[in-house]
């Protein structure tokens, strides 16, 4: 009976971990450990960092809506309290894009925000 080894999918799998690793500096992308290490890192890094996004940019989002509205003398939760109170139902993505692309847009509804508050 003739020894069988695992050889081809071995080579197989260890071509495909370099590959993924290609452009990695020094032996992180030639040698398989090194090569392996860093790709397992990079794909535990790449699906946590999905998640920091979402939390990055609503903090961006928030910043800049704050900057805005304190050039209308309004703070930022006192603006949203504002606007939920008014009923324009408008997510911090939006108002953030409002908020840098179109300012008299953003002076409006500081405007309605406050009516909202004051009445």
């Amino acid at each position: 009976m003739p020894r069988v080894t695992n050889q081809v999918a071995r080579h197989k799998r260890k071509k495909k971990t370099r590959q993924l690793a290609k452009g990695y500096r020094g032996g992180r992308s030639k040698l398989y450990r090194p090569a392996k290490n860093a790709v397992e890192r990079a794909w535990s890094d790449s699906y946590r960092d999905r998640r920091n996004r979402k939390r990055d940019f609503r903090r961006l989002w928030i910043t800049r809506i704050n900057a805005a509205a304190r050039e209308h003398d309004i703070t930022y939760s006192h603006f949203m309290n504002g606007l939920r109170t008014a009923g324009v139902e408008l997510n911090r993505k939006t108002l953030a894009d409002i908020a840098v692309r179109d300012p008299n847009v953003f002076g409006n509804l500081v405007a309605l925000a406050k009516d909202a508050l004051a009445g």
